[in-house]
């Protein structure tokens, strides 16, 4: 598909300072060690979307953007208050197509977005929106053919079942929805380690297992595995 189509990509992230992102990676990680595999899961997200053909792509960031980060984003602070809070502010700030995904799954693809495209690239598209499943029993990526924030404030967040609530009130708003794969957050090392293993020879596979090593050879008073 080398034609881009009406749809904004939206990413929302924060700066990967050490004790400020990923903070549950660290222990067994230092917090430098959970930033970095932060920046890198960050990076490869922004690469992705850069390669998606969409006619807009909009970085939301809690923190300030590298030059090399915002290359061919538009960028905009996340407002105050809670998940929901921000992501609703995002659809009401959006005019058309919009999609929105984290910076946690260094294993997305543009593949992954393919029945999306597909679909939305279409004069009528099939679905009014996508939803991304992730493990945790939340979601990785948002997508609304007509953004509306009433759709997504008062969502339960970072919640097993927050993915099914999300999902129940798209229904309940007569939206037909799809549904994109599942994948895994990096929300702990375990995580880490499981992403890595469905993407052997990546930069990011090679960083976590420099981490797993740098863990295991850790003297057990510095942190492991709980």
């Amino acid at each position: 598909m080398s034609n881009s189509i009406d749809l904004t990509v939206a990413v929302i992230a924060k700066e990967c300072l050490p004790g400020r992102v990923k903070t549950r990676l660290s222990p067994p990680l230092s917090p430098e060690g959970a930033a970095a595999l932060a920046q890198l899961s960050l990076s490869r997200t922004l690469d992705t979307v850069r390669s998606i053909p969409a006619r807009n792509r909009l970085l939301v960031m809690d923190g300030t953007p590298t030059a090399g980060e915002a290359e061919q984003f538009s960028v905009s602070t996340q407002v105050s208050g809670g998940l929901d809070e921000r992501l609703a502010a995002i659809c009401d700030a959006v005019t058309g197509p919009l999609l929105i995904v984290g910076m946690d799954t260094p294993q997305f693809t543009a593949e992954h977005l393919a029945p999306l495209l597909q679909d939305w690239s279409k004069p009528v598209g099939v679905h009014d929106a996508w939803l991304g499943p992730a493990k945790d029993g939340g979601f990785w990526a948002l997508a609304l053919r007509r953004p509306d924030g009433a759709l997504i404030r008062d969502v339960p967040m970072s919640t097993d079942t927050t993915g099914t609530e999300q999902l129940s009130r798209l229904s309940a708003a007569g939206f037909r929805t799809g549904l994109l794969p599942e994948l895994r957050d990096m929300d702990h090392f375990s995580d880490a380690l499981e992403i890595a293993a469905g993407m052997p020879g990546s930069d990011f596979a090679s960083a976590v297992a420099v981490a797993a090593n740098s863990v295991a050879a850790a003297p057990l008073s510095a942190g492991g595995f709980r």
